[in-house]
């Protein structure tokens, strides 16, 4: 079973997909999508939702996790993420992949086994239990591929497809 991991921004929104099965779960790739924060914010929405709708075409995912809005610097971050996120459901609902919601919390639990862990120890723990090496191209990305793994731990064992 395939899964897409989003983690939205308006300057960074990182996508992650990962394969799930009898051997564990493995990377299968993640990127990042970088508006210009020099363009209005309705081209950086499209251009998000564009490069999703690609991601989700070439991956053709089974499932997919996106990280709740938990808390933002101020009242104008929050509306500019909710945004996002709402381009990001709309996209993955438009393509019928089911879609699971994850707070910061439950998603550092599935990875390190801790909620109050810190990023930096998600993103160690993220390579051996996927089993690749090496850095991903951003911590955005890092944050979507530990999403999708938290929605390969919250799935019941018979879910897919």
């Amino acid at each position: 079973m395939r899964i897409l991991g989003i983690d939205c921004g308006t300057v960074a929104t990182g996508y992650g997909l990962i394969e799930t099965g009898g051997r564990g779960a493995r990377l299968i790739e993640a990127g990042t999508i970088r508006p210009s924060p020099r363009d209005p914010m309705e081209k950086r929405l499209r251009e998000i939702g564009c490069a999703l709708r690609l991601v989700i075409e070439r991956a053709r995912p089974d499932h997919a996790a996106i990280e709740g809005i938990f808390h933002a610097a101020n009242a104008r971050s929050a509306f500019k993420l909710a945004q996002v996120r709402g381009v990001a459901l709309f996209v993955l609902a438009e393509s019928g992949v089911p879609v699971g919601e994850y707070s910061p919390l439950e998603v550092k639990s599935s990875v390190v086994g801790f909620g109050r862990a810190e990023k930096e120890q998600v993103q160690w723990m993220l390579p051996s239990l996927l089993g690749y090496s090496g850095p991903l191209d951003s911590a955005d990305a890092a944050d979507a591929v530990a999403v999708a793994y938290c929605h390969s731990v919250h799935l019941p064992a018979g879910a897919a497809q």
